[in-house]
């Protein structure tokens, strides 16, 4: 009897061993991305271009469309989605915030979640515009910012934080005509700060593949 109790019992822990190794094989882990790492040519200062560790988001300040400021602390420990655009874009700002809206509705109430949405345009996006676009777009108080802010202030940010807009000297004109080009990245950033990946903002398949990402960074915190 004895013998045929102990062997149930390493039967059972070779099986619960094999279940718990098979659900660390399949659950889904997410690189954290570094200045070095990224290929995507002149988007990274020169002066960051071999950091390998330790790049975090910097310190921001912003209004959103409520004129309430939100600055990095607002964000410190969530899991937030960046974007930039600009309220007049006609090419491919209205399929990114058609594709932001889903993710919105994915985690609406959830506070562990937030999305940020920068503006290239400031001199035309002020927090009226940014409101009424904001409004007209069903984003929801307190998950969804629309940030506008000093111009300078924006695009530092864009380039040294989320390397998601070239340096000055390598751009070309936009088209808004003005000094700026825009990009359809969505990047997503953790709770401590650091950039996880990119997705293209335009493509339904991959901003699936984002709100599947933003969930496993959730289920890392339980």
């Amino acid at each position: 009897m004895r013998v045929v109790l102990f062997g149930a019992i390493v039967v059972a822990s070779i099986l619960v061993a094999y279940f718990m190794t098979t659900e660390s094989q399949n659950k889904k882990h997410l690189r954290v991305i570094q200045p070095n790492q990224i290929i995507e040519p002149g988007v990274v200062p020169n002066d960051l271009k071999h950091v390998s560790m330790g790049h975090r988001i910097g310190d921001f300040s912003f209004q959103n469309q409520y004129n309430e400021t939100v600055t990095l602390e607002d964000v410190k420990g969530k899991v937030f989605v960046v974007e930039y655009f600009f309220t007049t874009c006609g090419t491919i700002c209205p399929r990114m915030t058609q594709q932001m809206m889903r993710v919105q509705e994915r985690f609406k109430g959830n506070d562990e979640v937030k999305i940020l949405s920068f503006t290239v345009n400031p001199e035309i996006d002020t927090v009226e515009v940014m409101k009424e676009y904001a409004d007209g777009h069903g984003a929801v108080k307190d998950q969804w910012h629309f940030l506008t802010g000093e111009k300078e202030m924006l695009y530092d940010l864009a380039r040294r934080s989320f390397f998601v807009l070239k340096p000055a000297e390598a751009q070309n004109l936009g088209d808004a005509g003005s000094d700026f080009i825009h990009t359809n990245n969505f990047v997503l950033v953790d709770q401590k700060l650091r950039i996880r990946n990119y997705y293209d903002g335009t493509s339904m398949t991959s901003v699936d593949e984002l709100m599947e990402d933003i969930q496993v960074l959730l289920d890392e915190e339980k």
